[in-house]
Formats: structure tokens, C-alpha cells, sequence
């Protein structure tokens, strides 16, 4: 997929320069199941999955929308199986080359697809 391949050059220019993707995790929980009676089978689990992140100022766009804060961030996230949604929280792994003021959790706030599925551009906020 032409995605895949952008998303993987994005990865090694950013590991070779220190930046600007860092490995990061999202945090979601999976579904719950119910039985007909509406009792719970199954209930939610954690699940984490790898991804690299990268955190820049916000967007004119995300600055006109609801709720937001002076505080909030714009999330490039790449590399991710799955969906994400504003259930999820991202994490900013400590590494050698992430900046400390970038490092911790993000709740998303909105999430949105570029037109070649590259990225995920979420508005953030310190979680």
C-alpha cells in the first residue's frame, strides 16, 4: 500500500534525524460484550498498540473547533493497526530523542485521515 510505504520512509527519516516521530503506544479498551438479558459477558479490556507520534502546534481549523484550549496539540500518529477515535488516548514514549515536553498521555479531542491514509491528525490534550 502506497500508505505503508510514506509511513515507513517517515519512520527512517525520523530515526536517522531524531525526529519528529517518536515511538508512541494508543491506549484503548476493547468492546464489552453483553448477553440478551444485558448482562455483561465479556467486559473491556486494555489493549495497547505501537505507533510513532509526532506532536506540533494546532491547525487554524483545530483552533475554530469546540473545546478547544490554548493547551491543546496537534498528533500526527503513523504506523497504527486499527482505528482510532477520541476514546483513545496516545502516549508519547521517553526516549533519546523525544522532547520531555512531549513525553506522557494525550486524550484526543478529534480525529481526522489525510487523503492518502498516511496519518492520523488528532488534536491532543495533556491526558
Amino acid at each position: 500500500m502506497l500508505s505503508d510505504v510514506f509511513a515507513s520512509a517517515a519512520v527512517a527519516v525520523s530515526g536517522a534525524f531524531g525526529g519528529p516521530y517518536h515511538a508512541g503506544k494508543v491506549h484503548t479498551v476493547s468492546e464489552t460484550t453483553y448477553d440478551a438479558g444485558g448482562s455483561i459477558l465479556t467486559p473491556g479490556q486494555p489493549v495497547e498498540r505501537d505507533c510513532m507520534v509526532q506532536v506540533d502546534a494546532v491547525t487554524e481549523a483545530m483552533r475554530q473547533a469546540e473545546g478547544f484550549t490554548e493547551r491543546d496539540v496537534r498528533l500526527l500518529v503513523i504506523g497504527l493497526a486499527g482505528d482510532l477515535d477520541t476514546d483513545a488516548l496516545v502516549e508519547v514514549l521517553p526516549g533519546a530523542t523525544a522532547p520531555a515536553d512531549h513525553v506522557g498521555l494525550w486524550s484526543i479531542q478529534s480525529v481526522s485521515r489525510d487523503s492518502l491514509g498516511v496519518y492520523r491528525e488528532c488534536r491532543g490534550r495533556r491526558g
